[in-house]
Parts: structure tokens; sequence; C-alpha cells
């Protein structure tokens, strides 16, 4: 087998990687591994291993051994979303899998989402709150999959920087009855892409928050609140059931 490897050199991509899988191969067949993605570098532990990518297929691997009973040794690959899957290798003479599918690395695709939408344009205007000469609110909602990806803005107008001590999304009622209490319902963020700590006078942030999918229920709205750290520039942004069913669907990464 032709051996093609490309060493995985410094980059300026961020890259996420995977817990490490173990591959048995051996000598005189071959193991396939197919990526949900092209693939973008390997690099061999030792020349033990035989390594082949396919140019009709960018997201399949080829791995073989390239003696008996080598040492345990280790097969790094990074694909184009720019996860990196980690195997540990050994030798089998006999493996029990010859195809090995793996399965997205979902932090790295949510990162992808996050960064790919922080410089969308505006595509939702209602959603906003004003005070004392700054403003904050929702640029844009999109969907993918199982994912709702919050597209965020504060912008500064004063000459005070603006610290921000709590960004919160739960659930509340639009109305409270005087008999029941106050219910709210905290929704946690897999990950935010932006500045959203520090926003210096005259000048504005954008962010993306994703959270896993969820609707509101009648009577209801998601509320985002911004708060300032020893100040009183709070913010509350209403999110109604409509804004989220309308959220703008996002297209596969390639």
């Amino acid at each position: 087998m032709k051996r093609i490897v490309s060493i995985i050199c410094g980059c300026s991509i961020v890259i996420f990687g995977l817990a490490q899988t173990k591959l048995n191969i051996t000598t005189d067949k071959t193991t396939s591994l197919v990526f949900p993605f092209a693939i973008k570098h390997v690099d061999r532990g030792t020349s033990s291993i035989l390594v082949q990518q396919v140019k009709e297929a960018p997201e399949i691997l080829l791995v073989k051994a390239a003696e008996k009973d080598f040492t345990e040794t280790n097969l790094s690959v990074v694909t184009d979303d720019g996860s990196v899957y980690a195997f540990t290798v050994t030798y089998d003479s006999k493996p029990a899998v010859w195809v090995l599918y793996l399965p997205v690395n979902r932090t790295t695709t949510i990162s992808s989402y996050t960064n790919m939408i922080l410089d969308n344009e505006r595509t939702v205007k209602k959603i906003k709150d004003k005070k004392y000469n700054m403003r904050a609110g929702i640029r844009g909602i999109y969907i993918k999959d199982n994912i709702i990806y919050y597209q965020l803005y504060i912008k500064n107008d004063g000459t005070v920087d603006y610290d921000v001590d709590l960004l919160r999304f739960f659930i509340k009622d639009k109305k409270r009855s005087k008999r029941t209490a106050l219910q709210e319902v905290e929704q946690e963020p897999v990950h935010i892409t932006g500045n959203y700590s520090k926003i210096k006078g005259n000048s504005n942030t954008v962010f993306v928050v994703a959270m896993e999918k969820f609707t509101v229920p009648d009577k209801k709205y998601l509320a985002v609140q911004i708060t300032e750290k020893n100040g009183g520039r709070h913010f509350m942004l209403k999110v109604s059931n409509k804004d989220i069913m309308q959220a703008k669907v996002l297209p596969d990464l390639k």
C-alpha cells in the first residue's frame, strides 16, 4: 500500500478532540475508517502503520499493518470541520471490524455553526431592550438538527464600559396569578461564541448562544436576562414561541 501521510502542523484553526478509539489492524487485510467530514491531516505514531487516503472519497482512510506483532502505537486524524480523532492502534491477526464509521464531533459542529452565524446580517428586529445609552437585542434565531442558535448583540453608545455579570436564559410566565408562585425554568447554553463579558464605551459586540432545541408553552416566553456587574444597566429580552418557530434552518456543513 502506498504510504500517504500528512503530518499535523501548527495552524490557526481551533481543533477539538474525541476520546481515543481502539483500532485493531493486520498485515493482509485493509481496515477502512469512514469519517463524517473530509480528511485534512493524518499522523502515524510509527511506520508500523500504513495509511492511504481515497481520492474519490476524501472522508475515507485505509489502514493496514506494515509488520506483524508491532508495539502498540497511535494514529491521529484531523477532519475538515476541525475535529481530531485519536486511535490507539494494536496488531490483531483477525480484527473483528473491517469498516469503522466515526461519529460527528458534536462540540466541533456546534462551534462551527456559531462561528458561521457570528457575522450574519440581522434578521430579527423586534426583540430588543434599551437602557442608559445602551441597547441589547437578538439579531437572529437559527436551528440545525436539535440545536437552536441565538445571535445577540450589545451596543454601548456611552463612555462607561459595560461588564456583564450574568447572562441567563429561562422560561417565564407572561402573567402571574396572585395565588400562584412565579415559575422559571432555566435553559442552559451548550456553547457560546463571541465576546459577552466586557463592552467598552462607544463599541458593540455580537455573540452566538447555542442551546438544546425547545419550544415555549402557551402563556409563557423565553426570557434572556443580561445584568451589569456593580451597575444598574440591566436588560430583559422576551422571545415568544412564534419567534422560535420562525428560526431559520442552517445548511449542512461541507
